[in-house]
Order: C-alpha cells, then structure tokens, then sequence
C-alpha cells in the first residue's frame, strides 16, 4: 500500500450535518487517516487556500452552495480526488455529480468501511495517475514535471537530485500548503526532518532574489510551505 495511505493522508470531509461530520471524522481517523472537517463550504475553502489535502469527501446537499456546485469550482483549479455522499440515489443524480468531477458517488445511508475502501480505492489510483500539468511557471521560471529541469529565461538553472525531487512535490501541488508530513511521504522518506528545511534553503536560492524574502516558495507559519506559481501548462 503506497506512503499516502499511512496516518499522514489528509482527508477534508465537508457536511453541515454536524453530527454526521463529527462521525466521519471519527471512523475515518480510527481507520488511519489525518481528518479535517468543514461544515460549509466556505469554511472548505478557507481550509483549501492554506493547507494539502489527498482527497475530498463531500456532501450535494448543503445550504447556499451545493457541493456539486463547489466541486465544479475547484474543478478550475485542483485535480484532488473527490468522492460525494448524499442522500440522493437518482441516476440523474449520480451523473450530475460525475460530471463536476467526482471521482466516485455514495449514497445515503452507507456503510462507513465502505467509503474507507473506495477512499482507499482512489488514493492508490491517484498514486500512479500523471499529474495534471507538464510545466509550473512563477516569475521568469519554467520547471518541467517530467524531465524536472528548471530554466530562468530558457537559461537551464542546475538543481541536484533531491532539489529537483523536492521542487517537483511543489510544482505537483501549485499554490498548496505541504507540510514537513507531506513532504515525508512524497519523497518516499528520502528526506527527514531538519533535512528538508535546509534543502528548501537550497532550492530558494536557485531562484528567489532574496532568499530570505521569498517570493515564490513561502512558508506558511505552523504547516508548512507553499509554491506560489502563475500558470499552469499542459
């Protein structure tokens, strides 16, 4: 089973059935998950702007926007899996759903170990599916998922192995909070600890004119640090 599915994948369940999301929460943390959870998607989106999340699990039917209508959003600018709860069983339903971008759809009432495993499921089919995007741009900067080569103005700027590693979890997760837990996990424990903190040293160097002002690879105080990018290609 990959690295994602150890405590450290981060789940975001978004219901404003109080109760209901209280017992999500729980089950799926007893089952070895990292668990937050939004009564609103308001509250979601406030949770999405500053931290990463490995999957969604969404409520359709919520006050002031539906989650079909807060999926189709995100849609624009994350690819995270997603899966829906709701206690609408229409195929008409089910196809509305999938077609904001839904990985997969279960209705009410359910079985709680039946979502673990279809969360399960798609984390390990996200592991092995391509990113969404072949090249990140910020500034004057291109950097190439594949053969994770950096350029500054077609210049190829030189990044040792672990800095093109590390670089490539940022470019993966544009403008997302990855904690050093994420970070852990991405690289397969190539770095641990202090380790990452000093090759995130490394790589601002590379390409921020004040390194200790930076402009593109930001540190989010108390959860990590974040990749500010201006495109996405590909």
């Amino acid at each position: 089973m990959g690295k994602l599915l150890e405590p450290a994948a981060h789940v975001l369940v978004v219901d404003d059935d109080q109760r209901l999301l209280e017992l999500l929460k729980r089950f799926l943390e007893e089952s070895g998950f990292w668990v937050t959870g939004a009564s609103n998607t308001n509250q979601a989106d406030s949770y999405m702007n500053s931290i990463h999340f490995d999957l969604l699990v969404i409520d359709i039917m919520m006050p002031n926007k539906t989650g079909i209508e807060w999926l189709g959003e995100l849609r624009k600018k994350t690819s995270v899996p997603a899966i829906f709860l709701t206690a609408l069983g229409e195929t008409e339903d089910r196809i509305e759903g999938l077609s904001a971008g839904a990985d997969d759809y279960l209705s009410k009432p359910f079985e709680p170990r039946e979502l673990v495993l279809r969360i399960k499921r798609i984390l390990e089919r996200s592991l092995t599916s391509p990113s969404g995007h072949s090249e990140i741009i910020f500034g004057n900067f291109v950097f190439n998922l594949k053969s994770k080569k950096l350029s500054n103005n077609e210049i190829q700027v030189y990044l040792t192995t672990s800095e093109q590693d590390l670089l490539s979890c940022f470019a993966k997760n544009p403008n997302k909070t990855l904690s050093r837990e994420n970070l852990i996990d991405l690289l397969e424990g190539r770095m641990q600890g202090r380790s990452i903190d000093v090759a995130i040293a490394r790589l601002r160097s590379k390409f921020e004119s004040d390194p200790k002002k930076p402009h593109f690879l930001m540190t989010v105080r108390h959860l990590g640090w974040k990749l500010q990018i201006d495109k996405l290609i590909g």
